[in-house]
């Protein structure tokens, strides 16, 4: 299918609405597991916000490349409630993942599409401060704080901040925290007037598997609480239910989908599940 010139045009006059609604303003996106399989089409919206005036912050994660590695090294991965036990072991593992592959390989391809990209992780600064979760889970952090002070001074030297989901504790050690329960503390520590939170489904679904285009507060809780959401959902439907606390909107959205970014801030129909106070 071809597109007319002057249908390309239209496209960007219908988006200047929303263009001059987030001007000036900060987003915050997570993007981890199976949506980095089309990394580079997220990561082409995100230099073109920046272009036309966002500031937007990457967080992510890396579960599938963690879970690879750790079976090569003869480490079972394990999880509860959509949340990684790990031991000391599997923590080196994760540091090696986030920051020395993924980190580097985000910020490469984001300075090759043209933007100014600089990782970090939550140790840096330290922009995150994490408490243990609880016993079970190991070195799986919860976060306590959120010094926003090395992130913005990125964000006003005109970088891209990309954060790897790594907080550090009170005693001195990493600690590895879910990148959207990240990507919402951040949100809310910037001041963000979005947070994206993307996945490898549609959205939150109904029981008939239909998704669930908008949800307020009681409505994403009674979903938790009956166990109709579960495993790697629960932990994006909380972190959105703490973004809003501060944040105006979350939205889960299927990473897979060809530059699902741009159609979820740009266009009037967005994609997958919007999340309100």
């Amino acid at each position: 299918m071809t597109i007319e010139a002057a249908d390309r045009a239209l496209v960007l006059v219908e988006a200047l609405p929303y263009i001059k609604r987030f001007h000036g303003q900060k987003v915050v996106i997570k993007l981890g597991g199976h949506a980095m399989e089309r990394k580079d089409e997220t990561l082409l919206d995100i230099v073109l916000l920046r272009y036309v005036g966002l500031f937007p912050v990457l967080v992510h994660g890396g579960g599938p490349e963690i879970t690879a590695l750790s079976e090569k090294l003869g480490l079972k991965a394990e999880f509860r409630d959509g949340l990684r036990v790990t031991d000391a072991a599997t923590m080196e593992v994760v540091k090696m993942v986030l920051t020395g592959k993924i980190s580097p390989d985000l910020v490469a391809s984001l300075n090759r599409l043209g933007g100014q990209a600089v990782g970090m992780s939550g140790e840096d600064g330290p922009s995150i401060i994490a408490e243990p979760e609880n016993d079970e889970l190991g070195f799986v952090g919860r976060v306590t704080q959120v010094n926003a002070e090395p992130i913005e001074a990125l964000i006003g030297r005109g970088y891209i901040p990309v954060i790897a989901s790594i907080g550090l504790g009170y005693d001195g050690n990493a600690y590895n925290i879910n990148a959207d329960t990240v990507a919402a503390e951040v949100a809310v520590g910037l001041g963000a007037s979005k947070v994206l939170l993307l996945t490898d489904v549609q959205g939150v679904l109904d029981g008939d598997g239909k998704v669930l285009s908008e949800l307020d507060r009681g409505t994403a809780e009674e979903l938790i609480s009956s166990g109709q959401v579960s495993g790697g959902m629960i932990p994006k439907l909380k972190a959105c239910l703490r973004a809003v606390e501060a944040v105006p909107q979350a939205h889960i959205i299927d990473g897979r989908v060809p530059h699902a970014i741009l159609l979820e801030l740009f266009t009037e129909a967005g994609i997958g599940t919007m999340v309100t106070k």
